[in-house]
């Protein structure tokens, strides 16, 4: 048996984790480089394996960086089967065919003369989007069973795997593999993204089996999150205080998860008389839309109290003066607006697309407040703007930064440290490799492990386990 690693090794981005049994090849997730133009480059570089070589592919969950080079692995030769469970089937559609648009538009705009000299690679050729939006139709052909939480599944002679609930977004899991090779047993649980259980819109994460060896994510290993009741009465301050200034509130947001929890506490804020009935809330972003239908088809997957709504006919998501803005030009519209909105846009790094041109046009203004929800990687604009830049360059125009900002980390999505090191204490694992961290953090959440051998994995270098 062998474990092997391609991804989100001594960084946050792009987990791929390829697990060898019995002449089976599995692969846990197949995501994204995101952040910088750097990690963006490593998209295009060798897997480390032959894709076609790849019998199975788990996915954890639908976030791009977990999902989002699926389609190049079967542009380049995978036949297998996918498997995750049904709420992950349906977000990852979305997610895939959205990021093969994106891809298909950049390399329209990098090739455009009208927008700068022609850009070409080093052979000289126009550049060319990672995967087309046929490649990732394609791909989604290869999506197979749909995984239970907690029913053990036949993957393959020997190769048992147990999806169990992550609590990171909706359908998202922890894979625990049960392995049989010539008599010899061995327990693998890979954590994938854990979520917090102190949130309302989703279900906490289950307890982890006991295993053998762990592959455990490290996002925030190295802090504690606010306190959530205290991070929700922040959101709302930083809204009311725009509102009254007069100016608007830009909120950079992760359409899966991050998106459908702020409408809820939005809505609650009205409920409770806490935020204005008036306000104007503009969720910016096609795919959060279609995301939050996905959400009402999933109340398995829900917290208890937000399920029963849905299932009484009432709409948690929804407020009196919400407006779903799917079109571009309906998108450019909103940078008219000076004052009264509150704008949730993506992605929730500004790593490109709707949300930077309304950060463009709000950051420098005084009145206007910047509301950061969530991780943001090295190198990206809302990283530089959180890590307190007072310029930031946006599409060739230095903008100064102005605006109230505000980080806001009891939203996040992951566990903190103290969750983390909580949910690892119930493996029992006897070894771990800490992955999906950057390497400062590993090393201070390395710190707080007792009983067990502990691994970080460079990019490419394998294990037998």
């Amino acid at each position: 048996m062998k474990l092997s690693f391609h991804g989100a090794d001594r960084d946050v981005t792009g987990s791929c984790h390829l697990l060898e049994c019995g002449g089976r090849r599995l692969l846990v997730d197949c995501g994204l480089h995101q952040g910088t133009h750097e990690n963006a480059a490593q998209n295009a570089d060798p897997f480390g394996f032959d894709p076609a070589d790849i019998d199975f592919v788990l996915l954890t969950h639908a976030h791009l960086d977990h999902c989002g080079r699926l389609p190049l692995l079967a542009k380049q030769g995978f036949r297998g089967e996918i498997v995750t469970t049904a709420a992950t089937r349906e977000l990852a559609r979305l997610v895939l065919l959205d990021a093969a648009h994106l891809q298909e538009q950049e390399a329209r705009l990098h090739g455009s003369e009208a927008r700068k000299p022609l850009q070409r690679d080093g052979n000289g050729q126009r550049p060319q989007p990672l995967y087309s939006l046929l490649d990732a139709l394609n791909s989604l052909e290869f999506f197979g069973r749909s995984a239970n939480y907690g029913e053990p599944m036949a993957i393959a002679p020997g190769i048992q795997a147990t999806f169990i609930d992550a609590g990171h977004i909706l359908g998202s899991a922890s894979i625990f593999l049960e392995l049989d090779e010539q008599g010899r047993r061995q327990r693998v649980l890979l954590s994938g993204d854990l979520g917090s259980g102190t949130h309302h819109v989703l279900r906490g994460p289950d307890a982890p089996p006991k295993t053998d060896v762990v592959v455990m994510e490290t996002t925030y290993g190295d802090r504690l999150h606010r306190p959530f009741a205290a991070s929700v009465e922040e959101l709302y301050q930083a809204v009311g205080e725009a509102l009254t200034r007069g100016g608007n509130v830009v909120i950079p947001t992760f359409a899966l998860e991050r998106a459908q929890e702020l409408l809820y506490f939005l809505r609650a804020g009205i409920a409770q008389s806490r935020l204005p009935p008036s306000m104007q809330v503009f969720l910016d972003s096609p795919m959060a839309i279609s995301a939050t239908e996905v959400f009402k088809h999933h109340l398995d997957c829900l917290d208890p109290e937000v399920a029963a709504l849905l299932h009484d006919g009432i709409d948690p998501f929804g407020l009196p003066g919400l407006h779903l803005v799917r079109e571009t030009s309906d998108s450019i519209a909103l940078n008219g607006i000076k004052s009264g909105a509150i704008i949730m846009a993506g992605p929730g790094m500004a790593t490109g697309g709707r949300v930077v041109h309304h950060l463009r046009h709000n950051l420098s203004r005084p009145e206007s407040s910047i509301v950061f929800v969530g991780y943001a990687a090295l190198g990206t604009l809302a990283r530089r703007i959180i890590d307190g830049a007072s310029h930031v360059r946006i599409f060739d125009e230095d903008v100064p930064v102005r605006a109230r900002i505000y980080t806001i980390n009891g939203f996040s999505a992951h566990a903190d440290q103290a969750e983390l090191v909580a949910w690892h204490n119930q493996t029992g694992a006897g070894r771990t490799f800490l992955v999906h961290g950057e390497e400062n953090v590993m090393q201070v959440f390395a710190g707080k492990l007792t009983g067990t051998k502990i691994e970080l994995p460079t990019l490419h270098q394998g294990f037998d386990i």
